[in-house]
C-alpha cells in the first residue's frame, strides 16, 4: 500500500485559485469590473502555480525563491481583494470567505519560507 502525504500548501492554493476564478467570473459578469478583476486573477492564481513550480525546485535557494514569491503574490491577492471590498465591488459576505482563506495561505507561506531559510 502506497500512501502519499498531502500537501496542504498545494491544495489550499489550488481550491483558493478555483474560488478566485469563480469570484473573477462574478465580478465581470454580475459587476461588469474587468481591470480590478484580472488583476485579482492574475495574482491569486500564480499563488498555487508558484507552489506547484516550486514542487520540482532545482535547488533548496530555488525552492525558497519560488516560495517567496508565492507569498508576495499571496499578499498582493490580498490588497486586491481589500479594494475589491472597500469599493463595493465584492460583499462582505464573500469577502470574508475568500479572505479568511488568504490569511491562512499567506501564514502557512511565511512559515515555510521562514522554516527553509534556517534549514539552508
Amino acid at each position: 500500500m502506497h500512501l502519499v502525504k498531502e500537501n496542504i500548501i498545494q491544495q489550499k492554493s489550488f481550491d483558493f485559485a478555483l474560488k478566485i476564478v469563480r469570484l473573477t467570473k462574478l465580478l465581470e459578469t454580475e459587476q461588469k469590473e474587468f481591470v480590478l478583476s484580472k488583476q485579482l486573477l492574475r495574482s491569486g492564481t500564480a499563488i498555487g502555480a508558484l507552489v506547484r513550480e516550486a514542487e520540482h525546485a532545482e535547488s533548496k535557494k530555488d525552492f525558497i525563491h519560488k516560495m517567496s514569491i508565492s507569498l508576495k503574490e499571496a499578499n498582493e491577492t490580498r490588497y486586491w481583494l481589500d479594494l475589491l471590498n472597500k469599493s463595493g465591488f465584492v460583499q462582505d459576505y464573500d469577502y470574508d470567505k475568500v479572505n479568511n482563506e488568504i490569511v491562512q495561505i499567506i501564514k502557512l507561506l511565511a512559515s515555510i519560507v521562514k522554516s527553509s531559510k534556517q534549514n539552508v
